[in-house]
């Protein structure tokens, strides 16, 4: 297939872009930095188009002569004076990149989500049964959910679009540092905050694979979590513990505690840059997470998730190749170890 994707150039959508090249398909990227995607991908893709995400004319001839379109792009900052720009970037782009491909014939249509987009901490687990989600605090959340309702929509009508929502995706080779890398980090200074509740992790490469099946299986348009694995944060300290050989102190902090020194940083931040994955979203999920149900991206596409040890050890090993972490850090993981 022809695939245009949007958002090529970021984590999940690098790694997708090489499982979809591996697999024998042709590219067109839709950038804003030509440079950055020529040295992600050098020859390799040789269609290349520079525009603004919320152009309907460029979006348009980008498109010609695309078998299918994968939308990975968003605009991420939890700033306030940013508020405004985030939710109506994000809800123009999926409107315009979902809705012209749908119009310009695309025999597949994947929308790339996350959990933000149907995310109730009243919930049970999420699922692809689970509604819109609940966001009320934040631009970037609101958005996911206005772009979720209007890719479900789509899906009402007729369109051939899936919708994927990825978990915390870690896993090496990033082109940039991402928030649950930024959260490994965080952990591997070596006290851990033993919080009610945990995470789940899925492996970006995991994430790329199960797009790829996407593009090429015959299924109804369909709703897909994933999840990956749940680990609760004391086993997760307990991994790390394991893995790099190093002792770590758990201290237990009440989960109310936690949202609160969110919200206090989220306040301080038009004054103080306090370098700390910690914000009022963040400690929402990382307090009363909800557990994704991964059971129809293993049945749809027989996706079997590598083991979260497996993608922690390679992980680490990235972040302190890229000089992320020091040798110290990553303890028994460290390339210097012999």
């Amino acid at each position: 297939m022809r695939v245009l994707v949007t958002g090529g150039t970021g984590f999940i959508g690098m790694h997708t872009c090489h499982a979809l090249l591996a697999a024998g398909h042709t590219l067109r990227l839709y950038v804003r930095n030509r440079d950055k995607a020529r040295a992600l991908f050098g020859g390799r893709v040789r269609s290349v188009v520079v525009g603004d995400i919320t152009d309907r004319g460029a979006m348009k001839k980008a498109l010609r002569g695309c078998d299918a379109a994968i939308h990975l792009a968003a605009m991420v900052s939890t700033g306030k004076e940013d508020a405004a720009r985030v939710h109506d970037t994000n809800v123009a782009a999926a409107e315009n990149v979902l809705g012209q491909a749908a119009e310009a014939g695309c025999s597949r249509i994947i929308h790339v989500s996350s959990i933000t987009a149907i995310y109730n901490p009243k919930a049970k687990k999420l699922d692809h049964d689970s509604p819109p989600g609940t966001a009320q605090h934040n631009a970037y959340g609101k958005s996911k959910v206005a772009c979720e309702k209007f890719a479900r929509g789509l899906q009402d009508a007729g369109a051939p679009l899936h919708i994927t929502y990825p978990a915390s995706v870690i896993g090496p080779d990033s082109p940039n540092l991402t928030e649950p890398h930024q959260g490994i980090i965080a952990n591997l200074y070596g006290v851990g905050l033993n919080m009610p509740s945990g995470n789940q992790y899925v492996d970006v490469r995991d994430v790329a694979e199960a797009h790829r099946r996407l593009l090429t299986r015959r299924l109804r348009p369909g709703r897909y979590p994933l999840g990956g694995h749940y680990v609760s944060w004391k086993d997760l300290y307990a991994t790390l513990e394991r893995l790099t050989g190093r002792d770590m102190l758990m201290l237990p902090v009440p989960g109310a505690t936690m949202r609160l020194l969110g919200r206090t940083l989220d306040a301080l931040k038009p004054m103080v840059e306090t370098g700390t994955p910690i914000n009022r979203e963040a400690m929402q999920y990382a307090t009363r997470w909800v557990k994704l149900d991964n059971s129809r991206a293993e049945r749809d596409l027989r996706l079997k998730f590598r083991p979260v040890e497996e993608s922690l050890v390679e992980t680490i090993r990235w972040l302190e190749r890229e000089n992320y972490i020091t040798r110290g850090q990553a303890g028994l993981l460290s390339r210097h170890q012999t």
